[in-house]
């Protein structure tokens, strides 16, 4: 027998195993999985009276909330493509997106009204403004009025092919033009089952939306917590002292982070004030974490540190760091640097690591390449972007763009992306072993290395760092930290200038924005002569 491979049975199964269980938690809204599927059902029935059918693009501009995970299951159900956009982008993205999908309804949160009335004669093709949450002076439809003037029964599903585009996603931009990553019925479907199997997702999880969910879905929370009947705890967006509060206060056991968010949980000042003991994991992802990371949330918190790899084209969770067996007698700081890395391939992932002739390099954990991907998750491809498309995806592998090792295990080790890699000299310089080193200092706050155009050897390594101290009075940190560097790395490694900074700029899941501090610093040596 062949079902359809969509994450919409996801919902199906929880309504009918858990209905009574407690599914959203999202300010003073507290839901069952029954009435959670009930708003689902009028969101589709609300969607299909104003027109929408397969196909279709329906866009939501808003922070995390229960109505626009609504729209993960709603929207799919009519048959029409969710386009989640990032709330940080500027009103000219939102321009070139919106009207390079071709939505139709557009879902806004309130906060974001004068931007959208700011470009709304530019867009072209949308036919239906909705207001997520009433605004005084707006005559916009009301989201939940709308929902309110349809039933609850189920809704009559169209027929689901499942390779079928059921999301969009739109990546950043920071190399160019966004472009839109189709998502799948049945990438989704496989990413679920194969995380609810690493992750070991039961009922009785409590899983607390730490990313936005216009991130891939939030690596996957939506369809992934559903299925197995746990339970949703939506935060607006990442502050500290909000997910301390809520861990204790809902006994949440399992989240998503970048290394950003976990670095202000661990200097969050009032952290010994919380209950933590409830949470079983956090899984961190988004860029590498450094061993010293591991080691504190291990130590400090008692949490399990799942680290994560994976990319909006691959759905995006491709593999997991877990010790196995063989692991057990080893000394705990190379416990703690196995952690930190990429992990190895989820179930239904294929992985290998190439040189630039497309050959396999070396399973010995030092030798760098590309790092290449197939598997039931890899994207359709980019919407209405055909040539993108084939330079993505060739030979039936997905090319990352990330330079990464492998072992004899099959660990993967992300060295950097190929544009973050620095040439010095003709060598290259991971930004992300330099970074490692400098996490491992305990005056460090963040920090970031880049490359910086140099006369003599093309490229340098420039750090910025955030101290744990006073900014305004750094003493001589930043000479502490190159001999620091000096002393753990070969000396073409280590940078050959720290710069104190306040804090570093970030996109809007915590990531540092290393195009931004490039285009800030690059001419740092040629100024200073160094």
């Amino acid at each position: 027998m062949r079902v359809p491979q969509t994450p919409l049975r996801a919902l199906d199964r929880a309504v009918n195993l858990f209905p009574r269980k407690a599914a959203v938690v999202c300010g003073n809204t507290r839901m069952n999985y029954v009435g959670f599927a009930n708003r689902v059902n009028q969101l589709s029935r609300a969607l299909a009276s104003l027109g929408v059918v397969r196909g279709d693009r329906v866009a939501y501009l808003s922070y995390n909330c229960h109505r626009l995970l609504e729209g993960y299951f709603g929207v799919l159900q009519v048959g029409a493509i969710l386009l989640p956009l990032n709330i940080r982008l500027r009103p000219n993205d939102f321009v070139t997106i919106l009207n390079h999908a071709g939505a139709r309804i557009l879902m806004v949160h309130p906060d974001f009204l004068p931007v959208i009335e700011a470009i709304r004669t530019r867009l072209e093709t949308i036919e239906h403004y909705i207001l997520l949450e009433p605004a005084e002076g707006c005559d916009w439809p009301l989201y939940d009025d709308l929902l309110a003037a349809q039933p609850q029964t189920p809704y009559p599903r169209p027929s689901i092919d499942e390779d079928d585009v059921a999301e969009l996603f739109y990546t950043s931009g920071t190399t160019g033009r966004p472009k839109g990553v189709m998502l799948t019925h049945r990438n989704l479907y496989n990413l679920a089952l194969q995380v609810v199997g690493a992750l070991k997702y039961e009922e009785a999880d409590v899983y607390l939306h730490t990313l936005p969910l216009y991130h891939a879905n939030g690596w996957g929370a939506p369809h992934t917590v559903t299925y197995v009947g746990a339970t949703h705890v939506i935060i607006p967006r990442f502050r500290a002292d909000v997910v301390l509060r809520m861990v204790e206060a809902e006994r949440t056991t399992i989240a998503y982070m970048v290394p950003t968010m976990v670095i202000d949980l661990l200097n969050h000042p009032h952290l010994h004030r919380y209950d933590l003991r409830s949470m079983r994991a956090i899984v961190v992802g988004g860029s590498a974490p450094s061993p010293s990371m591991v080691r504190e949330v291990t130590e400090r918190l008692g949490w399990q540190f799942i680290s994560a790899y994976g990319l909006t084209e691959n759905s995006p969770v491709a593999t997991f760091a877990f010790l196995r067996s063989w692991h057990d007698d080893l000394p705990l700081e190379e416990r703690y640097r196995i952690l930190a890395c990429a992990g190895q391939p989820m179930p239904g992932i294929e992985a290998k690591v190439v040189d630039d002739h497309g050959r396999e390099v070396p399973r010995d954990g030092r030798t760098p390449g590309e790092l290449l991907l197939r598997g039931d998750t890899v994207m359709k491809g980019y919407w209405n972007d055909p040539e993108a498309t084939a330079e993505a995806i060739r030979d039936g592998w997905l090319h990352t763009g990330d330079i990464a090792t492998i072992d004899e295990d099959n660990y993967i080790t992300i060295v950097d992306r190929k544009k973050d890699i620095i040439i010095s000299g003709g060598e290259n310089i991971s930004s992300i072993e330099v970074e490692n080193i400098l996490y491992a200092h305990p005056d460090v706050l963040e920090c970031a290395v880049i490359a910086v155009p140099h006369d003599r050897w093309g490229e340098r390594p420039l750090a910025l760092v955030v101290p744990k101290g006073d900014p305004s009075k750094p003493g001589d940190l930043a000479g502490r930290l190159i001999a620091w560097c000096r002393e753990r790395l070969p000396h073409f490694k280590a940078p050959d200038a720290v710069v104190i900074v306040e804090s570093l700029p970030k996109t809007g899941t915590g990531k540092i924005q290393k195009s931004v501090l490039r285009n800030q610093y690059r001419d740092w040596y040629a100024t200073k002569g160094v």
